[in-house]
């Protein structure tokens, strides 16, 4: 039974529309993920749960209770923001403690509650400092004990970590996981990072221009999208869409990839589903991510759709765990993902498996998923 509920919410700012008839759920203790490019409406989702945006239809339930027109204070939630939003004049357990005490809890029950967060999230020796002789990594975590210890039904993240420099962004990615792990609370999170969406969540809800695009697990975002937008913003790097022709020669299906001058790449398909034989002599887009193009020694001989195709290296981009080659089909680039030592050379042509048991399809005008 879904915990969070959020039915057909439509958001307006004067006449502009910002979100338009979004509904997705999470489970208790779930980890939903709203992510998107900048401008998407995401952060105003957020808000509109922690009741900082009204609402201009739907509802939003939490624990079966209809919190749509509540004041903030009155939904049992907690918000973590972008800017940590921390009193510079106070102590980090001050700042920890400061809404028990405006909510008239005893100085004990604060005192006990400041040392479990603080136990919790290793800020204990920070206690007596103040915001401005802290990292930002720690900044964050004393933003995150003074939400914890409201103890409330949800948590609300926005972009907690955009602040934060590369290698701290990925430990506290980490230690966010380690902590909703613990605590098994239900959280949600936004963001414009993918990787972070992929990571953290157990349902990630892809939006673009005030509408909701995909909403399902990390799995089914990544290996199902349902349109060439979530394709390419989900995954580092993009998904490679590519425009070919589909056509049948002797009974065999093929996909022609190159036309005109260029060299034209024709890859057999040993297995189409009906809805993709329906574009027979029709431009369609095929969809192929970095890992299932690769080389030789890196496919996986058990998938039932391997195919060879002759490619010319342009550039070889070595990054320690694997080697990233640069090749050209379709008058486009397409980036493939190699084993570190692969043995490929710019300049030169080399076989690259396509595993097609990963290939996804679009349709060029709708941009929806064929197969």
């Amino acid at each position: 039974m879904s915990f969070l509920n959020i039915q057909n919410l439509s958001k307006n700012y004067g006449t502009v529309p910002v979100l338009k008839n979004i509904s997705l759920e999470i489970e208790e203790g779930g980890f939903l993920v709203l992510v998107g490019p900048s401008g998407c409406g995401k952060s105003t989702l957020l808000n509109t749960i922690a009741g900082l945006e009204a609402i201009n239809e739907g509802t939003i339930t939490i624990s079966a209770k209809d919190v749509s027109q509540l004041h903030p204070s009155e939904r049992d939630i907690a918000m973590v923001f972008q800017s940590y939003a921390l009193y510079p004049n106070m102590t980090v357990a001050g700042n920890i403690s400061f809404g028990m005490e405006m909510r008239g809890v005893p100085r004990d029950e604060r005192d006990r509650s400041v040392k479990q967060v603080s136990d919790l999230l290793q800020i204990g020796h920070l206690l007596n400092r103040k915001p401005g002789q802290l990292s930002g990594g720690q900044r964050q975590r004393v933003a995150m004990g003074r939400a914890l210890v409201r103890k409330p039904q949800v948590f609300l993240f926005d972009e907690p970590l955009s602040n934060l420099d590369a290698k701290l962004r990925v430990d506290m990615r980490t230690e966010i996981k380690r902590l909703h792990q613990r605590l098994k609370t239900t959280i949600v999170y936004v963001t414009h990072d993918q990787v972070e969406a992929m990571t953290l969540a157990t349902k990630i809800a892809v939006l673009k221009d005030g509408v909701l695009q995909q909403f399902g697990s990390p799995a089914e975002i990544y290996n199902d999208p349902i349109n060439m937008f979530v394709a390419d913003f989900m995954g580092s790097p993009a998904m490679n869409l590519l425009k070919g022709k589909m056509s049948v020669t002797g009974g065999k299906t093929q996909l022609m990839l190159g036309q005109n001058e260029e060299r034209c790449v024709s890859i057999d398909l040993k297995q189409t589903s009906a809805a993709l034989k329906i574009y027979k002599d029709k431009d369609v887009i095929f969809g192929i991510r970095p890992e299932a193009l690769t080389d030789f020694a890196s496919a996986s001989y058990n998938g039932a759709s391997i195919v060879k195709v002759n490619c010319l290296i342009e550039v070889v981009e070595p990054a320690g765990s694997d080697t990233f080659a640069i090749t050209k089909l379709g008058g486009k680039e397409v980036v493939a993902r190699l084993r570190a030592d692969a043995n490929v050379q710019a300049g030169q042509y080399s076989d690259l498996a396509f595993n097609l048991d990963k290939a996804v399809f679009f349709d060029p005008t709708s941009q929806l998923r064929i197969a």
